[in-house]
């Protein structure tokens, strides 16, 4: 089953076996949402600075998790705001029993699989198009987050079409996807960007396309050729 949910800025495709796990998502998604709103309300430092920043004591979990993310990746907090939501509402999927559960967040993924499924990267103007991974079923949740300088709304100090990244995490991957991103500022830097998160503990690899490039670091799933429907590219 797949559904797209929008509230406000979050624009979301959850993908579920059941209709009570999509629910589940939902209210999740309402719920983070709330306690995020509520603490940049206090804070609203903490949503404009592209600098790593610590986020008052007692803060809810969205918050600390994307704090501790960004500070991992050398990056503001907010740039691992959509991961970690993703990463939330799967874990509320799956603590309500769902064993293949998949969230996408503006092009951030969150996901648990229990089967083998194909996920294709848009890479928006780019030559590069009908690239896809495999990713084969895991026992745990990750992520597989990207960042982009030409595609969707998300701020980007580089150029790449699409810079992504795979990690234990998915508050994570969107963190460094976003500090990988923004080292990508032409072809030729693209093997030095990588640079910026190889040494991440519980980064697993990375991807990058820009223009007529390819080039990826680290340990991926197997890249196919796909066909990209329109109506899976989750925007409002």
């Amino acid at each position: 089953m797949r559904r797209q949910f929008q509230l406000k800025e979050t624009i979301a495709t959850i993908i579920a076996d059941e209709e009570t796990y999509i629910d589940e998502a939902i209210e999740s998604i309402r719920y983070h949402r709330k306690q995020l709103e509520q603490y940049i309300s206090r804070d609203p430092f903490f949503r404009i600075t592209f600098e790593p920043y610590e986020c008052a004591e007692g803060a809810p979990e969205v918050v600390q998790r994307m704090a501790d993310a960004a500070k991992k990746a050398g990056v503001g907090p907010m740039a691992a705001v959509a991961g970690t939501i993703a990463e939330l509402v799967v874990e509320a999927m799956i603590a309500r029993g769902a064993s293949h559960a998949i969230v996408e967040n503006g092009g951030d993924i969150a996901i648990l699989n229990d089967r083998e499924i194909t996920m294709g990267v848009y890479a928006g103007e780019s030559p590069l198009k009908n690239i896809g991974f495999a990713i084969e079923p895991r026992k745990k949740p990750f992520g597989i987050c990207t960042s982009s300088g030409t595609v969707g709304p998300s701020i980007s100090l580089g150029n790449a079409d699409a810079a992504t990244v795979f990690a234990t995490s998915a508050s994570l991957a969107d963190a460094c996807a976003t500090a990988l991103g923004n080292e990508v500022k032409d072809e030729a830097r693209v093997e030095r960007a990588f640079e910026i998160i190889k040494n991440i503990e519980g980064v697993e690899g990375a991807l990058v396309i820009i223009g007529e490039t390819i080039a990826a670091w680290g340990k991926i799933p197997r890249i196919e050729r796909v066909s990209i429907s329109p109506d899976c590219i989750t925007r409002g």
